[in-house]
């Protein structure tokens, strides 16, 4: 791995003053030769000394280069990395080396959808968003043949592994996590192993989310239909459970407060009148018995 070394260039201002001075004094030697040339005189050397200072003034203005905020320039020499300017503003370095300037402003990767296998094998379209920035110039520039590249591949290899990890939905265990139900488990699954995988180009991951996740259109109508028939099995239970322990309560009330004795075949027709009111979709329709249970 490539170790990033922060470095200081040369104010570009002061190099500039100097590149002024030295075209002036090209422009001095540049006139003094047409004088020189005008009084028939020998003008050759004010002539090579005006050529000289303006080559000096171009090999210097080519090592001006400027770097807006959150932007970096990397420096190599001769194919030798010398060092990285962080600093925003107006520079001068050695014009013989080259700058690879990179941003270090956070990025937005939103992923296409992908059709992959859940844990279960069913097909399913799942996309992500992933929020991530360049930290380590060094290793972006040449751990890498191309860090952006690199991000969006090992991005779907990151949600591909990911998805095969987990069921799409585990109506039966509630505790077993899924894709839908167990969002930010997932997410922060997701952003921890897309940082080990895009740690090595020098990048960090500040955010990643699952997008869109849905069952592939060629399971969705009996996914649908599946899940509906899951949910309604659930919510049965439910009012099963709870009306259970409401007649539970009812019958330990009347025999502590001693309302009414009852025998087993009345508390028994007692449950069942309640659990038809409790469990019932509709309203109770209530029949008044002007007799006893025995008649």
């Amino acid at each position: 791995m490539t170790q990033e070394i922060t470095c200081k260039a040369k104010s570009g201002w002061l190099m500039l003053i100097v590149n002024l001075v030295i075209y002036g004094w090209a422009i001095w030697f540049f006139v003094r030769g047409i004088l020189t040339a005008v009084n028939h005189g020998n003008p050759l050397w004010l002539f090579v000394s005006a050529g000289v200072c303006i080559l000096i003034g171009i090999f210097l203005s080519v090592g001006l280069f400027i770097l807006q905020p959150n932007q970096a320039g990397a420096l190599v020499l001769f194919g030798s990395y010398q060092g990285t300017v962080k600093d925003n503003g107006f520079w001068w370095r050695n014009p013989f080396t080259t700058v690879n300037k990179i941003s270090l402003r956070a990025r937005n990767l939103n992923g296409e959808k992908l059709k992959v296998n859940d844990q279960n094998g069913n097909p399913i379209e799942i996309a992500a968003v992933v929020v991530w920035k360049v930290e380590n110039t060094a290793e972006a520039l040449f751990d890498v043949d191309d860090y952006e590249e690199y991000v969006d591949t090992q991005s779907e290899a990151a949600i591909r592994h990911l998805a095969g990890r987990y069921p799409y939905d585990t109506s039966e265990d509630e505790n077993l996590v899924s894709l839908r139900q167990g969002t930010e488990e997932v997410n922060h699954e997701l952003q921890k192993e897309l940082q080990e995988r895009l740690g090595r180009a020098g990048v960090r991951v500040i955010e990643a989310r699952i997008s869109h996740l849905a069952y592939a259109s060629e399971i969705a109508g009996a996914m649908l239909r599946r899940q509906q028939a899951q949910a309604i099995i659930a919510a049965r239970k439910k009012i099963v459970e709870g009306a259970v322990s409401m007649v539970e309560m009812a019958l330990h009330e009347l025999s502590e407060k001693h309302v009414v004795e009852l025998d087993e075949e009345r508390k028994a027709a007692m449950v069942s009148n309640l659990l038809v009111v409790l469990c019932s979709e509709e309203s109770a329709q209530p029949v008044v018995n002007t007799g006893t249970l025995y008649s």
